[in-house]
Parts: C-alpha cells; sequence; structure tokens
C-alpha cells in the first residue's frame, strides 16, 4: 500500500529543509507540506525539497492536518510535526503494524523509547499524563503519549468525520478511534529537540493553557 507522508508547518522554514533531508527515499510514495498561512519562507523551502506544497489559510493544527489528508492520494497517511522533534527514518516501524494488519491507527510514543528530557518541558509532560489517564480510565487504553506522530489506514480517517480545527486533533482521532472499536497500538518512536525556534504547544505558558483547554474540550464533546 502507498504512504503519504503530512506535515503540517506553521513558520518552520527554518526546520523543514534538514527534516524533509532525512526522509526515506523511497517509503513515502507522497509527500506534502502543509503551508498554514506562515509569514516565513516555509511553502519555498518545502517546494525546494521535493515536496507538494498545500496552502491552508485557515489558521489551527486541525485544519491543516485535514487539508493534507484531503490532498492525500494513497491509502496509508502519516502525520509528523515539521520541526524536526521526530525521526523520519523511523517511518517504517510506525507503518509496520498497518502493512501486518495488526492495527488501523499506530501511536508513536515517546517515552516508551526513554526521550530527551529537554525537548519536553515539565508541564507538557503532565498534561499528557493526564489525559493518556482519562482515555485509560474511559476506554481502558494502556496509552503513554498522544503524540502527533502517528500513521493511520485513509479509510479510517475518512471514516471518523473529524471535526476539531486545534492541536485537540489528534485526541480526537483517538477517541473516536477507540469509540469504533478499531485496533490501535503505540511503538516507540525518538524525541529530539527541535532543530529551529520554539514550541507553538510547550514552548509557551499561552499555548501550554491552550492546549490544555482544547483537549478538555475534546474529551468532553467525544468521549461520553
Amino acid at each position: 500500500m502507498g504512504v503519504t507522508l503530512i506535515i503540517p508547518a506553521l513558520n518552520e522554514a527554518a526546520c523543514l529543509g534538514p527534516l524533509l533531508a532525512e526522509v526515506p527515499p523511497g517509503l513515502v510514495n507522497q509527500l506534502i507540506v502543509v503551508d498554514n498561512d506562515s509569514s516565513d519562507d516555509t511553502a519555498g523551502v518545502a517546494r525546494s525539497s521535493g515536496a507538494t506544497v498545500v496552502q491552508e489559510p485557515r489558521r489551527g493544527y486541525g485544519f491543516a492536518c485535514a487539508a493534507g489528508a484531503a490532498s492525500a492520494g494513497e491509502d496509508l497517511l502519516v502525520f509528523m510535526d515539521g520541526d524536526g522533534s521526530f525521526v523520519p527514518s523511523e517511518l517504517a516501524g510506525l507503518l509496520e503494524p498497518l502493512n501486518a494488519g495488526n492495527a488501523n491507527l499506530v501511536l508513536g510514543s515517546r517515552f516508551l523509547n526513554g526521550f530527551t528530557r529537554l525537548a519536553m518541558p515539565p508541564h507538557q509532560r503532565f498534561g499528557n499524563r493526564l489525559f493518556t489517564g482519562l482515555l485509560r480510565w474511559r476506554f481502558g487504553l494502556a496509552l503513554t503519549d498522544l503524540g502527533p506522530f502517528r500513521a493511520i489506514r485513509r479509510d479510517l480517517l475518512l471514516a471518523l468525520d473529524m471535526q476539531e480545527h486545534t492541536y485537540g486533533w489528534p485526541l480526537e482521532m483517538i477517541i473516536k478511534t477507540a469509540r469504533r472499536r478499531q485496533p490501535l497500538v503505540e511503538i516507540p518512536v525518538t524525541y529530539r529537540q527541535r532543530f529551529a525556534g520554539r514550541s507553538k504547544v510547550g514552548g509557551t505558558l499561552r499555548g501550554s493553557v491552550l492546549t490544555a483547554y482544547r483537549y478538555s474540550r475534546v474529551m468532553l464533546r467525544y468521549a461520553w
């Protein structure tokens, strides 16, 4: 089955070049970078690195991911951040459970492999533990992470009818997959410090508070 790698990006011009250079040749059939209304040369760097650029002027992580998925033409979709914090060479491991028929959604866990603690601040680790705990209580999911590096079958993603337009998009995907009793698994992935700039989620107090609010809203809306 073919693979589309989707990278939502907002002002990641400094990170995209070296990140896209790490994508293993021959593994990805379609490489999409979604420019989420960047003010820098995110789109230009992506194009020069061989990616197809999709423009999504509506700011929001969910908007960007949905725009990438709508432009995807392959059966397996992989979502990965554009800041260099994940390692593209680990794509093969992420896809293995899908190709083997053991899962329809595969989540890359930053905690199973022992990650660089400096890459994730304490308040972000606490929020992650809180919401994985709620998922365990509500659905019996033994998850360790809600990370954005993940792979999913395209037909399942379409069936989920994703509605969240913010950073709550990955959580909505997990909840709706669990409600449908579709098989999902975690595998360990490497997590490193971003190549440049500051995280839009854990890098500021405002970003962390907004993400926690949006996660709470998604949990209340879809988990019950």
